[in-house]
């Protein structure tokens, strides 16, 4: 079997990491119970406040006006603002660029630049290019191999050896044997903490679902069944009664009253 298709190999658990879980996942789980509650609830009423009252107070208030006057107003002024622009500024602006910029710098680039550096180099530096090179050679790079040679490199030598006995192998010692397991440490006990709140969460999640469910179970049977025994046992038969008994007969005396009123006012004016 390949070595990168090895499975990597967990660490055994020790008593030391179960008695550094299981307080911190005890204390997480007390923490975060009443937060999830908490979220739990304020998620509630920000869904239901946002689902009757902000999402149409926005459409009406903002989507609406905000759509009739992009498709009204801006959309047509952008377009005939872009318009303008292009006719107004970006075809003078090409034309200026092209006509009496590029082409009298290019005609003085030309004649001003490139021709007296061609003069000058056909006529004075390549004739003196051979002299030029043997001074160069027995003036700089002669020297300078020797410097490196005789100076720099031994200077290096012994700058590097300074360099790793006073710096880099205290640095090495340090980091394998103090920064490294402290390092691990404290990479256990984040790893630890984060799964705690991760399953404090989840638990937490639970134990706030079944609140909910204990608190609407409660409300229904001290508030919800009596009301509504209440308004079946109660105000609907008070509610018909006052229909049969006293709304209709009020309502066919009034007609009745009217009626004969109105025909007696008839009979008066013949």
């Amino acid at each position: 079997m390949e070595p990168e298709m090895r499975p990597a190999r967990r660490e055994p658990e020790g008593c030391l990491v179960a008695a550094v879980r299981l307080p911190v996942r005890i204390v997480v789980l007390v923490v975060v119970v009443p937060v999830r509650m908490l979220w739990d609830f304020l998620a509630l009423c920000a869904r239901t406040l946002h689902r009757t009252v902000l999402r149409p107070l926005g459409r009406c208030l903002l989507v609406i006006p905000f759509t009739w006057l992009w498709r009204a107003v801006l959309t047509p002024l952008g377009r005939g603002a872009g318009r303008l622009v292009q006719y107004l500024v970006v075809a003078p602006a090409v034309w200026g660029w092209r006509y009496l910029v590029v082409a009298p710098a290019r005609w003085l680039w030309r004649y001003l630049v490139v021709a007296p550096a061609r003069w000058l180099w056909r006529g004075v530096l390549a004739p003196a290019g051979a002299g030029i090179a043997w001074l160069v050679r027995h003036l700089v790079v002669v020297p300078a191999l020797w410097g490196w040679r005789w100076v720099l490199v031994p200077v290096g030598r012994g700058t590097a050896w300074l360099l790793r006995t006073l710096v880099a192998v205290p640095l090495v010692t340090l980091w394998r044997w103090v920064l490294v397991p402290l390092g691990r440490g404290l990479a256990f006990l984040g790893r630890e903490v984060a799964a705690a709140f991760a399953v404090a969460w989840r638990v937490a999640g639970y134990v706030s679902r079944a609140a909910g469910r204990a608190v609407k179970w409660a409300l229904w049977q001290t508030v919800g069944r009596p009301a509504r025994w209440f308004y079946r046992s109660v105000c609907t038969p008070l509610g018909h009664f006052a229909r049969d008994a006293v709304w209709r007969p009020a309502r066919d005396a009034v007609r009745a009253a009217l009626s004969a009123a109105r025909r007696t006012l008839r009979r008066a004016l013949l």
